[in-house]
């Protein structure tokens, strides 16, 4: 049973899916901008290049790797991004950054996902943009994060994964910044560490 979550708030991946979880997939998702033609005419859309990126940090709070558009793959294999989606167009998920919890390194303690329009579009212009963790070993959806907070914003710090107890638990954060890539939040992610 999915969780739709709040900002802020925090859950146990274990608990809500109910068993250890091994495999996680984050899925981002948004729809491109509908402009309407005069009487109906000349209506198009434009695409919105948003990025999906997964911030890795060891236990002193250090930058530890990074895997987003321009780096699919974690230097230890553990956190494979699926690939650059620079529209917005179809159905479903439209970037992926697949986890293998059981092969993130021990000395990282958490992963920092991000949303960054990379094409400068402001959130206010994108529909329909969400977060969600699901369980890849069954493909059940764990929790959803509606990045529904509309601003003159161009990216949010979405969620963190977290090391507690030998567990990993999911912090929704839902904040919001600016910049077309991770690097431009970097002071802000500091902040939830």
């Amino acid at each position: 049973m999915s969780v739709n979550l709040s900002k802020g708030q925090k859950i146990s991946l274990d608990k809500e899916a109910g068993a250890s979880l091994t495999r996680i997939t984050m899925g981002l998702g948004w729809d491109s901008i509908k402009t309407k033609g005069f009487f109906g005419f000349g209506a198009k859309t434009e695409a919105i290049d948003l990025d999906a990126s997964c911030v890795l940090f060891d236990d002193t709070s250090k930058l530890a790797d990074i895997v987003w558009f321009r780096q699919l793959k974690s230097r230890d294999g553990s956190i494979v991004h699926t690939g650059d989606n620079r529209t917005g167009a179809g159905d479903g998920d439209d970037e992926q950054i697949n986890v293998d919890l059981t092969k993130v390194p021990a000395q990282v303690k958490s992963l920092v996902f991000t949303v960054n329009s990379f094409t400068g579009q402001n959130f206010s212009q994108v529909e329909n943009a969400y977060c969600r963790i699901v369980n890849a070993g069954n493909q059940q959806e764990i929790a959803r994060f509606n990045l529904s907070v509309q601003g003159a914003h161009t990216a949010q710090i979405m969620a963190k994964l977290y090391r507690h107890n030998g567990e990993w638990k999911m912090h929704a954060i839902g904040e919001n910044g600016n910049g077309r890539t991770f690097d431009d939040l970097m002071p802000q992610i500091a902040a939830h560490l």
